[in-house]
Protein backbone atom coordinates (compact mmCIF):
# COMPACT_ATOMS: atom_id res chain seq x y z
CA UNK A 1 0.00 0.00 0.00
CA UNK A 2 2.86 2.50 0.58
CA UNK A 3 4.93 4.09 -2.72
CA UNK A 4 7.28 2.33 -4.25
CA UNK A 5 9.87 5.29 -3.76
CA UNK A 6 10.01 6.22 -0.17
CA UNK A 7 12.25 9.15 1.11
CA UNK A 8 15.31 7.80 2.69
CA UNK A 9 14.84 8.69 5.88
CA UNK A 10 11.74 6.59 6.10
CA UNK A 11 12.49 3.26 7.22
CA UNK A 12 11.47 0.24 4.60
CA UNK A 13 8.99 -2.67 5.32
CA UNK A 14 12.05 -5.07 6.63
CA UNK A 15 12.71 -3.35 9.38
CA UNK A 16 15.97 -1.93 9.12
CA UNK A 17 16.60 1.79 9.82
CA UNK A 18 19.63 2.78 8.31
CA UNK A 19 19.06 6.40 9.20
CA UNK A 20 18.83 5.05 12.81
CA UNK A 21 22.23 2.97 12.40
CA UNK A 22 23.79 6.04 11.34
CA UNK A 23 22.87 8.45 13.65
CA UNK A 24 24.12 5.56 16.46
CA UNK A 25 27.10 5.37 15.28
CA UNK A 26 27.28 9.05 14.80
CA UNK A 27 26.33 9.78 18.53
CA UNK A 28 28.77 6.98 19.86
CA UNK A 29 31.74 8.91 17.72
CA UNK A 30 30.43 12.27 19.13
CA UNK A 31 30.53 11.22 22.79
CA UNK A 32 34.07 9.42 22.34
CA UNK A 33 35.36 12.75 21.03
CA UNK A 34 33.82 15.13 23.47
CA UNK A 35 35.18 13.04 26.28
CA UNK A 36 38.37 13.20 25.25
CA UNK A 37 38.08 17.01 24.94
CA UNK A 38 37.40 16.90 28.27
CA UNK A 39 39.75 14.77 29.39
CA UNK A 40 42.55 16.85 27.64
CA UNK A 41 40.86 20.30 28.68
CA UNK A 42 40.84 18.65 32.42
CA UNK A 43 44.49 17.67 31.98
CA UNK A 44 45.78 21.29 30.44
CA UNK A 45 46.86 23.12 34.00
CA UNK A 46 48.85 19.44 34.77
CA UNK A 47 50.42 19.59 30.90
CA UNK A 48 51.56 23.35 31.41
CA UNK A 49 52.95 22.45 34.98
CA UNK A 50 55.35 19.34 33.82
CA UNK A 51 57.77 22.02 32.76
CA UNK A 52 57.98 23.64 36.14
CA UNK A 53 59.76 22.52 39.43
CA UNK A 54 58.25 19.32 41.23
CA UNK A 55 56.38 20.97 44.18
CA UNK A 56 54.67 23.03 41.42
CA UNK A 57 53.34 20.16 39.53
CA UNK A 58 52.28 17.91 42.15
CA UNK A 59 50.39 20.92 43.79
CA UNK A 60 48.43 21.43 40.42
CA UNK A 61 47.70 17.71 39.98
CA UNK A 62 46.45 17.08 43.55
CA UNK A 63 43.89 20.45 42.54
CA UNK A 64 42.85 18.19 39.50
CA UNK A 65 42.01 15.85 41.10
CA UNK A 66 39.95 17.43 43.77
CA UNK A 67 38.16 19.07 40.99
CA UNK A 68 37.76 16.18 39.39
CA UNK A 69 36.19 14.26 42.04
CA UNK A 70 34.10 16.93 43.70
CA UNK A 71 33.43 18.44 40.64
CA UNK A 72 33.55 21.87 42.08
CA UNK A 73 35.81 23.85 39.50
CA UNK A 74 37.18 26.16 41.75
CA UNK A 75 40.15 23.93 42.13
CA UNK A 76 40.56 23.66 38.34
CA UNK A 77 40.77 26.86 38.11
CA UNK A 78 43.06 27.68 41.23
CA UNK A 79 45.34 24.41 39.67
CA UNK A 80 45.09 26.65 36.23
CA UNK A 81 46.50 29.79 38.10
CA UNK A 82 49.29 28.02 39.93
CA UNK A 83 50.34 26.60 36.23
CA UNK A 84 50.44 29.61 35.05
CA UNK A 85 52.60 31.73 37.50
CA UNK A 86 56.38 30.87 37.76
CA UNK A 87 57.46 30.11 41.07
CA UNK A 88 61.06 31.66 42.35
CA UNK A 89 63.33 28.65 42.61
CA UNK A 90 64.65 29.20 45.81
CA UNK A 91 65.81 25.76 46.71
CA UNK A 92 68.45 25.30 44.10
CA UNK A 93 70.69 28.55 45.54
CA UNK A 94 69.79 27.52 48.89
CA UNK A 95 71.13 23.79 48.17
CA UNK A 96 74.02 24.81 46.11
CA UNK A 97 75.28 27.71 49.05
CA UNK A 98 74.98 24.06 51.12
CA UNK A 99 77.14 22.12 49.02
CA UNK A 100 79.81 24.83 48.66
CA UNK A 101 79.86 25.33 52.54
CA UNK A 102 80.33 21.17 53.27
CA UNK A 103 83.00 21.44 50.31
CA UNK A 104 84.38 24.13 52.72
CA UNK A 105 84.50 22.15 55.72
CA UNK A 106 85.31 18.97 54.31
CA UNK A 107 82.13 17.55 54.74
CA UNK A 108 83.31 16.44 58.56
CA UNK A 109 81.89 18.79 61.29
CA UNK A 110 84.31 18.90 64.00
CA UNK A 111 84.59 20.78 67.32
CA UNK A 112 86.85 24.03 66.78
CA UNK A 113 89.66 23.91 69.12
CA UNK A 114 90.92 27.40 70.07
CA UNK A 115 94.68 27.72 69.25
CA UNK A 116 94.68 29.95 72.57
CA UNK A 117 93.93 29.02 75.75
CA UNK A 118 92.29 31.13 78.57
CA UNK A 119 95.61 33.12 79.71
CA UNK A 120 96.43 34.17 75.88
CA UNK A 121 99.64 31.95 75.10
CA UNK A 122 99.03 29.65 72.18
CA UNK A 123 99.75 26.10 72.47
CA UNK A 124 102.14 23.98 71.56
CA UNK A 125 101.58 21.12 69.01
CA UNK A 126 101.29 18.34 71.46
CA UNK A 127 98.97 20.07 73.78
CA UNK A 128 96.14 20.27 71.47
CA UNK A 129 96.66 23.03 68.64
CA UNK A 130 96.70 21.59 64.93
CA UNK A 131 99.65 20.30 63.85
CA UNK A 132 101.22 21.70 60.18
CA UNK A 133 100.60 18.41 58.56
CA UNK A 134 96.50 18.73 59.03
CA UNK A 135 95.25 20.83 55.95
CA UNK A 136 92.02 21.02 54.56
CA UNK A 137 91.04 19.22 51.22
CA UNK A 138 90.54 22.40 49.73
CA UNK A 139 94.08 23.45 50.72
CA UNK A 140 95.59 20.11 49.49
CA UNK A 141 93.88 21.05 46.24
CA UNK A 142 94.84 24.20 45.29
CA UNK A 143 98.47 23.06 46.36
CA UNK A 144 98.04 20.29 43.71
CA UNK A 145 96.49 22.56 41.11
CA UNK A 146 99.48 24.77 41.25
CA UNK A 147 102.06 22.15 40.76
Amino acid sequence: MAPHHLPFYLAPGSGVDTLMVVMGIFLIGVVFWVGTLYWKLHSLPERMAHKSQKLQFEFVAVLGLISLFTHMHVFWVAGLLLALIDLPDFGTPMRSIADSVERIADGQPTEPKSPMPEDGTPRPYDQGGSPPEEKSRVMKEKERSHV
